[in-house]
């Protein structure tokens, strides 16, 4: 069997089945569920790359970890963010290019990050401290924090969440140093996200 099976890839193989269940859940008209599916993916991939420092690798296998990382990562936070941003604009034409522009953008950045990182990885084995650039995952956060207070306070959402796919989009190409979250920041992060899903199960999206 071509790649590798052992515990350092279990989380990004499992954020992006979850990811692929949300598209299905946002293609049938389950918003909720399909967000839900967003956030679980967020955590998986918050965590990947802890669990992938645990184990000695070789250097295939680490290029492996990027690669892979990447491409779970265009699913999670490319791919099912646009379906659940096109699916709540009805598919109208604004949200269709935007959804469009979004995945594009999203793509560029993790092929751009990709090299990047190798690049980083053949001068030191220090963990990166700084994202060039909004991280991707923040739609993982974005996405359900904008869903949920839409749904709690009857915003427009099919006018407003291409606008703010757009926005995010163009901050995933825009070369800014944005410190990468330690334990706390993570910590803190994960506690935004209970209060967003409390949100979302409150608004009912």
């Amino acid at each position: 069997m071509l790649g590798f099976y052992n515990y350092t890839v279990i989380l990004t193989y499992l954020g992006m089945l979850i990811s692929f269940a949300g598209m299905v859940f946002a293609l049938n008209g389950n918003m909720l569920a399909a967000l839900i599916c967003l956030m679980i993916s967020g955590v998986c991939d918050m965590f990947d790359g802890k669990i992938a420092s645990t184990k000695v690798r070789t250097v295939q296998e680490k290029r492996f970890g990027i690669q892979i990382d990447s491409l779970s990562d265009i699913i999670c936070f490319g791919v099912l963010p646009a379906i659940i941003v096109y699916t709540i604009s009805c598919g109208s034409l604004a949200g269709t290019c935007i959804s469009g522009v979004y995945l594009l953008c999203s793509l560029i950045r993790l092929a751009y990050f990709n090299v990047d990182e190798e690049e980083r990885q053949s001068r030191t084995q220090a963990p990166r401290e700084h994202y060039l650039g909004l991280p991707i995952t923040t739609a993982a956060l974005a996405l359900p924090a904008l869903m949920g207070l839409g749904g709690l306070f009857s915003l427009p959402l099919d006018i407003i969440s291409p606008i703010v796919l757009l926005i995010i989009a163009i901050a995933f190409i825009t070369p800014f140093h944005l410190k990468k979250p330690g334990l706390v920041g993570k910590i803190l992060l994960i506690l935004c996200g209970v209060a967003e899903l409390i949100i979302l199960l409150w608004g009912v999206v």
